[in-house]
């Protein structure tokens, strides 16, 4: 039997090389399903992404969804890509254990939790807002770290960096006074000891209403609970602000941190993979 991909619309493009189209998977010119293909609009045309690939119910468990991957990564190599990134939902086993499979690793997850009542910081332990000349500073190490971030998990230096900008343009537009966004100083005994940055987010009813984008304890005072503290202290803060679920991304090597996430109630709802192409 023969796999292949039928093109269902013509090819769409938009500025800065962005491409897309949609596609049948056919088994010897059978329709089994849909493939949808696409550059990845967060680093430019030499990252594909498989956009999303569904095998009809009854073609299921006979590898075509194998198949399809294998001629959708054929397909993202001749529009020039050097890279494939793919998001799994946490619930999705059979799609999980495909992508294992055919070689794609974790860069991170999402992660999410319910929040109820405001959780209390232990004793001697305060936020406050993040003042002005803190914020300069703040924005200039945690740019530092993200893009270190993005560039560990196999992302090159350049479209970390330019995916940095992008960011903070898309989530900081007007600096510490952004609407909804919370960017608070941890103290502890009158100490400084760690910077938050939470936001109000409304992506649709099935997306956290509010997300952690960064949390970081000074290294001096790390190993001493303040990690936690913050979490305690970003849920508390959401939850004045009206939002009742929190969302977060951890990348897959920062073991420390998934820990104290899952030891939180966090649950991964999506996890996000790449692998190079070859």
């Amino acid at each position: 039997m023969t796999t292949t991909l039928r093109p269902t619309a013509p090819e769409q493009r938009g500025p800065g090389g962005a491409r897309s189209r949609a596609y049948e998977v056919c088994v010897n010119s059978r329709p089994v399903g849909t493939v949808d293909l696409a550059t990845d609009h967060r680093f430019g045309p030499a990252a594909g992404r498989i956009v999303r690939l569904s095998i009809d119910e009854r073609d299921r468990h006979r590898g075509r969804g194998t198949v399809a991957a294998l001629a959708a990564e054929e397909v993202l190599r001749g529009w020039g890509c050097t890279r494939i990134e793919l998001s799994v939902d946490a619930g999705a086993e059979v799609g999980l254990g495909l992508a294992g499979a055919l070689g794609y690793v974790e860069r991170s997850r999402t992660m999410a939790k319910t929040l109820t009542a405001a959780p209390r910081l232990p004793e001697g332990s305060e936020g406050r807002r993040m003042t002005d000349a803190e914020y300069t500073g703040w924005r200039e190490e945690s740019r530092a770290g993200y893009v270190q971030d993005w560039t560990d998990g196999g992302v090159p230096a350049a479209e970390a960096r330019a995916k940095a900008d992008a960011d903070a343009l898309a989530l900081l537009p007007d600096g510490a006074a952004t609407a909804g966004t919370m960017l608070r100083v941890l103290t502890h005994e009158g100490t400084p000891v760690g910077t938050l940055w939470a936001a109000l987010r409304d992506e649709g009813p099935d997306a956290p209403d509010a997300y952690v984008y960064d949390v970081e304890v000074v290294p001096a005072h790390r190993g001493r609970g303040h990690g936690r503290s913050l979490m305690l202290l970003a849920e508390a803060e959401v939850l004045a602000h009206g939002a009742r679920t929190l969302g977060l991304n951890v990348f897959a090597g920062n073991t420390p941190a998934l820990r104290l996430y899952e030891s939180l109630g966090y649950l991964p709802i999506a996890y996000h993979l790449y692998k190079p192409l070859l």
